[in-house]
């Protein structure tokens, strides 16, 4: 399971969700299934631009925890 940590991120920082997509320049709907954790696709563009304006890395943002 891909755990996605982007709300966490997001909240600690006090943004939203319309501020990050149009800083970012994404489509404010790809940010909002990565911040509920429903994405089932996620563009490594998307990821990318998101690290940058966050400052993080992408094992800050993404968590791979395997299936018991």
């Amino acid at each position: 399971m891909i755990k996605c940590h982007l709300s966490r991120i997001m909240g600690e920082k006090k943004l939203k969700v319309a501020d990050v997509a149009r800083a970012i320049d994404v489509h404010r709907n790809s940010i909002t299934l990565l911040y509920d954790e429903t994405a089932t696709r996620v563009d490594l563009e998307v990821l990318n631009r998101l690290c940058n304006y966050l400052n993080c890395n992408i094992e800050d943002l993404l968590e791979f925890i395997a299936d018991s």
